[in-house]
């Protein structure tokens, strides 16, 4: 039983805060509430929500759509630009819903050698051409020691738009993209064709290895609209000589390579 003191003392402390009326009509104990035993806790009943299933074309289905129309559109051309305004025309690589400008190629039409790499970077998306910047003037010190100058060169990259973050360009991207670049070969139709890198090796010479394994050596470069083959050969990318400068030793007599070709 509580004595009348500390209920009294109670009531007090009320008063002295500002509880001094009922708020409901009738009195409620609350000292009976706490002997009562507590309710059970019941899990709701869950119901599942399903949305009704949307017909989407699997990645594959639409990768194989977009190359078919990449290839009708880049067969399309007749010369570079038409090749280059159809590239402006086209949507269906994503890279170019976040890049600045279109990279097409720098250089001269009727060039004799052909450099591509693979991808352009954020000077090269800012300038809208290829191989600008630290990698540009490495590429340019190294055609010059071989007695080439720049315009003397067809450049261009497997994806013409810059990847968010200069990150590697996805298959599903390099392929919506290399039946532009396989036009432009044709177009151009260099004597000696050079990938610059691994990706560019993958995509337009289907080797897989790496470019220490492919450099130093020639291949043929085939398609059913060129009259002959095209030499080509592996170098490593100027981006890969300024991370690795040991490397550029490998890549001198890549240049001397090249420079015999050229004066046969």
């Amino acid at each position: 039983m509580i004595e009348i003191n500390s209920v009294l003392e109670i009531l007090r402390w009320h008063v002295g805060i500002g509880v001094d009326e009922a708020i409901g009509d009738a009195p409620v104990d609350r000292f009976s509430l706490l002997e009562a035993p507590a309710l059970p806790i019941q899990a709701p009943n869950p119901t599942v929500t399903r949305r009704p299933a949307v017909a989407t074309p699997p990645p594959s289905q639409a990768s194989d759509e977009l190359v078919k129309a990449a290839r009708a559109l880049a067969a399309g051309a007749s010369d570079v630009d038409a090749l280059r305004s159809a590239l402006m025309s086209f949507e269906g690589c994503g890279l170019r819903k976040t890049a600045t400008n279109l990279v097409f190629f720098d250089g001269a039409p009727s060039a004799k050698m052909m450099m591509i790499g693979g991808a352009p970077g954020a000077q090269e998306d800012r300038q809208g051409k290829p191989f600008v910047g630290p990698s540009g003037a490495l590429l340019d010190k190294m055609l010059a020691s071989i007695g080439v100058q720049r315009n003397d060169v067809l450049l261009s990259n497997t994806v013409f738009w810059r990847p968010p973050g200069n990150r590697t360009p996805t298959e599903q991207e390099a392929a919506i993209c290399l039946p532009f670049i396989q036009r432009l070969i044709e177009l151009v139709q260099p004597e000696i064709l050079i990938t610059l890198g691994g990706p560019a090796s993958k995509a337009l010479l289907g080797e897989s290895q790496g470019v220490g394994r492919l450099r130093g050596r020639w291949f043929s470069y085939k398609s059913a609209v060129l009259e002959n083959p095209i030499d080509a050969t592996v170098m490593f990318s100027p981006e890969s000589l300024l991370k690795t400068p040991n490397q550029k030793r490998a890549a001198w007599q890549d240049l001397l390579m090249i420079r015999e070709k050229l004066n046969v």
